[in-house]
This record gives structure tokens, C-alpha cells and sequence, in this order.
């Protein structure tokens, strides 16, 4: 299967990373998308360009998908004022046809950023209209719609998960990857002290929803509950 990222943020994607990983070791190949040039991260220099900020999280997203042996695709549109509109749903629409996605991870329906949100939506509209042949965009249709399942957003708020996988045994590659977003790395530190970066940040979530299921360290998602994106097999390893 074709298993798709679909995020507003360069490292918005490690709330289902280790999940992916899993899905690579069985077979299934990885793609990441993200909708904005995430520049509004570079909060520990102020003093870059909003293009040299994008070129720095692109790069370091470029590195972590590289690692992870997938694909990456970056939207470019602007961090923090993203709208729905024509230009941005052909944008992504093109983009997961371009995947073939069977499997698409997103953002929960409620989070602290509306970039997210939007994102959420956006997903729920495209990744249906990618099967419609009066939508034309440089990549074809594809046949069929994806899975669409939805991460945990940012401290939990009104997030009940349904489903949960045990991320143990590629816990460590998860923590190697996402040291590779070393600018948010800056920004956990300068937010919050030297001693809780990036990997604990996403060490910590997991290890709550590993708790919930009686292993060290899990992933926690709800299904998208709309028609096709629901299917009656298992999706999640």
C-alpha cells in the first residue's frame, strides 16, 4: 500500500511516524506531504527570511523522508494563513495522485492551530475528489478512495482515540528521525529548557498512549468517519 503523511507542518508527521514504519517493514511504501513551507517555526531566529526559513525546514523534512525511505512533497504555501480555496485543493489533490495513496494519516478535527484544522478538511474534501475524472490536474485520477486516519493533536485536547499501535520495537529509529528537525528541536528547548527537546516531546505523548494499551510506547489515531475513508479490514499494523 501506499501509506501518506498529509500535514500542515514539517514535523507535524511524528505523531504518526512510528506507525509508517511499521507499515514500511511490512511492505507498504511511504510518502510525506505538506501543504505549508512551515517558515513561522524558525522561532529561534526571528531574523531569517520567510524563504530562507522554508528552505531550512524543507531540507530537514527532505532529510527525514530520505532516512525513511519515502518520497516528500511540499505544497509551499504560506505558514500560518492557510485558507481552503481552488488552488489549494487542486494542489493536493495532484499530490496524493501523485502517491496513489491507499492509507492517509492527518490532522485531528480540533487542534490549537488552524493550520491543522484546515488541513483536516482539506483531506476529508481531496483525498475523495482524487478519484473524480472531472477534476483535472497534471497527475490522472486514481481508482477508489484511501483509509484516512487521524493523529493526536497537540496535549489531547478532545481527542478519544479508537485505535492504537505498539511502537516498541521502531521506537529508537522514531527518535533518530526526528532529531533531524533540528530547528524544532531549538524551539522545544528555548520553549520549554535545555532538557526537553523534539524526542521528548514525542517520547512523552507516545509513552501515555503506550500505557493505555500495555506496551512502552504506542501511536493513537480515530478513523475519519465519512463514506469510502472507513474500510470493514484492517488498515493499521
Amino acid at each position: 500500500m501506499n501509506v501518506v503523511s498529509v500535514m500542515a507542518h514539517q514535523d507535524d508527521e511524528l505523531m504518526c511516524l512510528g506507525t509508517m514504519l511499521k507499515m514500511k517493514a511490512r511492505g507498504d511504501r511511504l510518502h510525506f506531504i505538506c501543504l505549508t513551507g512551515g517558515e513561522m517555526g524558525m522561532v529561534k531566529h526571528p531574523e531569517m527570511s520567510s524563504k530562507e526559513a522554508s528552505e531550512c525546514r524543507k531540507k530537514e523534512m527532505e532529510a527525514l523522508a530520505n532516512e525513511a525511505g519515502g518520497s516528500y512533497q511540499c505544497l509551499g504555501f504560506e505558514d500560518e494563513f492557510l485558507f481552503d480555496g481552488k488552488e489549494v485543493r487542486l494542489a493536493l489533490i495532484d499530490a496524493l495522485r501523485r502517491t496513489k495513496a491507499d492509507v492517509i494519516f492527518t490532522h485531528y478535527l480540533v487542534d490549537y492551530n488552524l493550520d491543522h484544522m484546515r488541513v483536516n478538511r482539506l483531506v476529508r474534501q481531496c483525498a475523495m475528489q482524487m478519484a473524480f475524472p472531472m477534476i483535472k490536474t497534471a497527475a490522472p485520477p486514481v481508482e477508489g478512495f484511501p483509509a484516512v486516519f487521524l493523529v493526536e493533536p497537540a496535549d489531547g485536547f478532545e481527542f478519544e482515540p479508537s485505535h492504537w499501535v505498539d511502537i516498541d520495537d521502531v521506537m529508537a529509529e522514531k527518535m533518530r528521525l526526528a532529531k533531524l528537525h533540528r530547528s524544532q528541536d531549538e524551539a522545544f528547548k528555548s520553549a520549554f529548557g535545555n532538557d526537553y527537546g523534539i524526542k521528548e516531546w514525542a517520547g512523552k505523548i507516545s509513552g501515555f498512549r503506550g500505557r493505555q494499551c500495555g506496551c512502552s510506547h504506542a501511536e493513537a489515531f480515530v478513523p475519519m468517519r465519512t463514506r469510502g475513508f472507513v474500510k470493514g479490514f484492517q488498515v493499521l499494523p
